[in-house]
């Protein structure tokens, strides 16, 4: 077998998005967010697609690039993927050390991957020189068969439900919303330092993105929390984010947002929704529960200083999100 890896081409999306469901069926990818993200990441990210091919026929992926939304310096991602059905030939390996001499070619210090709790993704990442950090949670709800609990009647006074695609004219204060929310999720590498200009190419903008499932609820006209949806039109949905401003948390509004969100994706068709929770976010799992999602699957996030030498081993592969 003849197995190479290459830079993406515009004309990998399909096959990328597709490699991509199959080994991580939980987050939501299309042909048009892997193009997307491939022509518009930010500079500062440094951001490339690897893919491996077996034989021309393209069998796996790497996102990689450099974290640029955090204050602390020198940290990048590379998240290999492979088809299940072709793994076992070399396709994870060759990924993740084509990843790494890039990374390292631009200054990365530490590598952090997301890396799924099986046997073979796991060994494959701790013999290739990463370590355990922290664990997130990935949830499915049957939306066509679930029953969800009903939206209030009567809203608290001043409160709102409205879909983003109402702050078409002038989306800042979303940005602001998000960009706080954010701060306070768990994370190795807090997002702390993300631009407005950022935000408006890897959120608003992102393809994926349902601004009309994606709901905010407003206190006396303020945004005060979020829940943002990615939809794939194919019947699946999954939740990008929910949280709400500092001021404005306690109330119940987060849970409000991501309720309504979802009653509106299961009017516009969809069949299955997906979210992803850090193993410390008790009260985001609690909420979750509570609408009836169920446990899918684990995931790791893993590291690996660039100074400690791996043992290669081809045991399985990495994954990490869109």
């Amino acid at each position: 077998m003849s197995l190479s890896v290459r830079a993406f081409r515009p004309s990998d999306a399909k096959a990328v998005a597709e490699v991509h469901r199959a080994a991580a069926s939980f987050l939501v990818c299309t042909p048009q967010s892997v193009a997307w993200e491939a022509a518009n990441a930010p500079a500062a990210q440094q951001f490339q697609i690897l893919v491996a091919e077996l034989d021309n026929q393209l069998v796996g992926a790497a996102k990689t690039g450099l974290v640029h939304d955090s204050a602390v310096p020198g940290q990048a991602i590379a998240n290999p993927m492979v088809h299940p059905a072709h793994r076992g030939h070399g396709a994870g390996r060759a990924l993740l050390a084509a990843a790494e001499e890039r990374l390292a070619a631009l200054g990365a210090a530490r590598i952090f991957a997301w890396v799924q709790e099986d046997s073979r993704s796991t060994v494959f990442a701790e013999r290739n020189g990463y370590h355990r950090s922290r664990t997130s949670r990935f949830l499915r709800l049957d939306l066509a068969r679930t029953p969800l609990p009903p939206l209030p009647d009567h809203l608290p006074p001043g409160v709102e439900l409205r879909p983003a695609a109402d702050f078409g004219a002038d989306p800042y204060p979303l940005y602001l919303l998000d960009a706080e929310a954010a701060c306070d999720e768990p994370s190795d590498v807090p997002a702390d330092t993300m631009s407005y200009e950022n935000w408006l190419t890897e959120t608003w903008e992102h393809p994926d993105i349902d601004l009309g499932l994606t709901t905010v609820a407003t206190v006396d006209g303020e945004p005060a929390a979020f829940s943002a949806v990615a939809a794939d039109g194919l019947g699946r949905c999954s939740s990008a984010m929910t949280g709400a401003k500092r001021a404005f948390r306690g109330r119940g509004l987060a849970k409000l947002a991501k309720l309504r969100a979802l009653h509106e994706a299961r009017a516009a068709g969809c069949t299955e929704a997906f979210t992803g929770n850090d193993a410390t976010n008790a009260p985001m799992l609690a909420i979750n529960k509570g609408f009836g999602y169920e446990p899918f699957g684990t995931e790791w996030r893993c590291v690996r200083g660039l100074d400690a030498p791996p043992q290669r081993v081809d045991a399985g592969d990495m994954r990490g999100p869109a």
